[in-house]
């Protein structure tokens, strides 16, 4: 357990760092494509932490960007609207039998096709609320639709890549 926790704020630093320092500065596509992993960082988190601790974790997460970025708040709304929404999706896309007390939200414990669906429904809700808050009016909808689009299938392909590289197969 104590391990899990060191994983996890370790993840936590350098998803932030990382994020901060490199990502902020990549903009393909004219800024259209848009990676924003430092999210991984709340999605990864254990299926039984509690909902006060997610929270908690979220507004730290999203302070830190807005630290990196200021933008007084931007980040930090959209990861408690993550943070909020996880449990309900978790709900929702939970297997019959339920979530087994040692399985993570990984490729490696869930499968492909369940992280990709998971991921992808929190990735378009984070960039969602983010986009929108940040243009701060709907005449752009259909731009900024085609952003929050294709950034989220951006972020939400080096999060699955990024989880071949990190995670050993559960035969290791």
């Amino acid at each position: 357990m104590t391990s899990n926790i060191f994983k996890n704020i370790f993840r936590f630093v350098f998803l932030i760092l990382l994020q901060g320092i490199i990502l902020n500065e990549v903009k393909v596509w004219q800024g259209f494509m848009i990676p924003y992993l430092y999210i991984m960082a709340i999605l990864m988190l254990p299926f039984k932490t509690p909902g006060w601790l997610l929270l908690l974790i979220a507004f730290a997460c999203g302070i830190c960007i807005d630290s990196f970025n200021n933008t007084l708040g931007l980040h930090t709304s959209a990861c408690l609207v993550l943070a909020f929404a996880r449990p309900f999706l978790l709900k929702t896309i939970a297997p019959r039998e339920g979530y087994e007390s040692t399985d993570q939200p990984t490729v490696q414990d869930m499968g492909l096709t369940w992280f990709i669906s998971y991921a992808a429904i929190l990735t378009f809700v984070h960039h969602s609320w983010l986009f929108y808050l940040e243009i701060g009016r709907f005449s752009s909808f259909f731009i900024t639709l085609f952003r929050i689009f294709l950034s989220s299938i951006f972020t939400v392909t080096l999060m699955v890549i990024s989880q071949y590289f990190i995670f050993k197969s559960r035969g290791e």
